[in-house]
């Protein structure tokens, strides 16, 4: 009997120490035919996803569809964008309009089981909050009895509102309108006394779209937990997986330092943990399914993690918003991603 659990001992190690290939799933086989990753976006929130005059986008999010990008094709540009409002968003990865929704997307249970969906990490730790005109003379949130609310439909933002009022026995009229341009206009035109979205849309929409922007204030409450990130469909293990991991190597790499400038000296590393993130010794892509250089074309096209954040929405973009929970964990903040080994 002892032999016997020796012997499956022995042979789970040496299962643990091999990288065996992955195998694509059907979702992942029409992605490599194409050629192309088809991404659901915002219709436009700076920082997160938007596009300039020429049609290119640049954000956040749009960082997590390049580095998917980049590990399945080793190229970042080959992304086709698909702006999706948050009403239309569920519907478009649901019919396979989009290979995956990389669009300030809460992460929920009901969305990760009954819509038959996969979150694969969160890319932006948010916290839903309140806009409002400085000459409404209101200093916190628990003073918006009786006020009209600016909200989008079908977002965990409508259904937040009304729990926050409900809770602290308050009254909103509320303003439904679906686009979130639309949801902007309104409020800056005065249609409605408050805006609420996640804090991060707030910060991108003051900067980018008010009048005056020292016009506005954000109030001090933050009334939920919205963990944004990456959706892809149920039933692509492998696709799913590779959503996943490239999020998680942009994080990794900020970690151990490794930037888009640093990284061609990086891969001459004689650290063990390095050499294996960047595919110098072999195994992770095998894993994967995909490249074995498929770390550093992410890193090197794309950038770390902290790279996208202070070019986007950090320090180093208009929205000056702090890393806050948004930190690694090592700096006491959330982001933190289980080793590539």
């Amino acid at each position: 009997m002892l032999n016997k659990f020796l012997a499956a001992g022995v042979a789970a190690v040496t299962l643990a120490g091999v990288a065996t290939a992955a195998y694509a799933g059907k979702e992942l086989d029409a992605i490599k035919a194409r050629g192309q990753l088809i991404c659901g976006v915002s219709t436009g929130v700076a920082g997160f996803a938007s596009a300039d005059s020429q049609g290119k986008w640049t954000g956040i999010d749009v960082d997590v569809c390049r580095a998917v990008a980049a590990a399945l094709f080793g190229d970042a540009d080959k992304v086709k964008y698909v702006p999706t409002t948050a009403q239309q968003r569920f519907t478009a990865l649901q019919s396979g309009e989009v290979d995956l929704l990389a669009r300030t997307t809460t992460y929920t249970l009901t969305r990760d089981t009954a819509l038959g969906f996969d979150f694969t990490g969160v890319n932006y730790y948010d916290g839903q909050g309140f806009m409002v005109n400085k000459k409404l003379g209101v200093k916190s949130a628990k003073e918006l009895n009786g006020a009209t609310v600016c909200v989008q439909p079908g977002t965990t933002t409508e259904l937040n509102l009304a729990d926050y009022f409900r809770a602290n026995k308050m009254s909103f009229k509320p303003v439904v309108i679906e686009k979130i341009e639309e949801v902007r206009a309104a409020f800056f035109a005065g249609r409605c006394d408050v805006f609420t979205t996640d804090a991060s849309g707030l910060y991108a929409t003051r900067a980018a779209n008010a009048p005056t922007p020292d016009d506005y204030i954000i109030l001090p409450e933050i009334i939920s937990k919205e963990p944004l990130g990456p959706v892809v469909r149920h039933g692509d293990n492998q696709f799913a997986d590779i959503v996943r991991w490239s999020l998680f190597a942009m994080i990794e790499a900020e970690e151990y330092g490794i930037t888009s400038k640093n990284i061609d000296e990086m891969m001459k590393s004689d650290n063990p943990t390095i050499k294996r993130i960047l595919g110098v010794t072999p195994g992770m892509g095998k894993a994967l399914g995909v490249d074995e250089k498929w770390v550093y074309n992410i890193i090197k096209q794309v950038g770390n993690y902290g790279e996208s954040f202070d070019r986007n929405v950090g320090m180093g973009s208009p929205l000056k918003i702090a890393r806050g929970q948004n930190e690694l964990w090592t700096k006491g903040g959330l982001q933190y991603a289980p080793p590539i080994r």
